[in-house]
């Protein structure tokens, strides 16, 4: 049986392929400070994109997604804009949710693009 964090890097994995898979260039990923991380940083076109990973083995506590909340939410865009400032970026920037249900062996991925805005 797999504990938590070997379940969330496995959904990790699953997210970083299936986003390459799709163009996107990864630039970090676990990205941290000392008040929170990224799990992924990407670029598509002219978008840096913040990625947010949630993963489960069973919807008995909800969709992964819904446990992106207000808070989590809050700290993404502060992290993003941390990031921003150290790496002078200047593109648009979009905070995506990937949500990864584990299940018999394959990664059922759900990708929720431009999944909330930064708070003003």
């Amino acid at each position: 049986m797999t504990n938590s964090i070997e379940t969330g890097r496995l959904g990790e994995t699953a997210a970083v392929n299936f986003i390459t898979g799709l163009g996107y260039q990864v630039l970090q990923t676990n990205w941290k400070t000392n008040f929170g991380e990224i799990d992924i940083i990407a670029r598509q076109g002219d978008f840096l994109v913040i990625i947010e990973v949630k993963t489960r083995k069973t919807l008995l506590f909800g969709n992964p997604e819904e446990a992106v909340n207000y808070r989590k939410q809050r700290q993404l865009v502060q992290l993003a804009e941390v990031y921003i400032k150290r790496n002078n970026i200047h593109w648009e920037t979009r905070f995506d949710i990937i949500s990864v249900l584990l299940n018999d062996g394959n990664a059922h991925i759900t990708h929720h693009i431009n999944a909330f805005s930064p708070f003003d």
